[in-house]
């Protein structure tokens, strides 16, 4: 699965746990950790808990190894690395505290639309 394909998985495994503000962005050149950061969130400690298992049992599902899953348990920020895209799911008021957007703001987004529609 190259890394487009596992974005795609991604964003949709996310989408279909209602997560909010999916926002896909190509690090390709700015970061040596992964291709694409995906950053999303949900509104409560269950709903982030539910899109990280749904990212993850996606995964599994595909034969992706899942590399690392951290901050499960308490649901304010899960980080699940896939390799080539790693996932960031907060809580609504941790996203609005980390604000990893403007942190990474030289990133170019991915229409998340075009993602979905594939």
């Amino acid at each position: 699965m190259n890394e487009r394909e596992l974005l795609t998985l991604a964003v949709k495994a996310a989408d279909d746990k209602r997560a909010e503000n999916i926002i896909a962005l190509n690090m390709n050149g700015l970061s040596l950790v992964a291709d694409y950061f995906l950053i999303c969130h949900g509104n409560s400690e269950k709903q982030v808990q539910a899109i990280a298992r749904e990212i993850k049992d996606k995964a599994d599902e595909n034969g992706v190894n899942v590399k690392r899953l951290e901050g499960f348990d308490e649901a304010r920020w899960v980080l699940v690395d896939l390799g080539d895209v790693v996932a960031h799911v907060f809580h609504k008021d941790e996203r609005l505290y980390y604000n990893l957007e403007r942190l990474w703001g030289d990133a170019p987004t991915e229409d998340v639309e075009d993602v979905l529609s594939q």
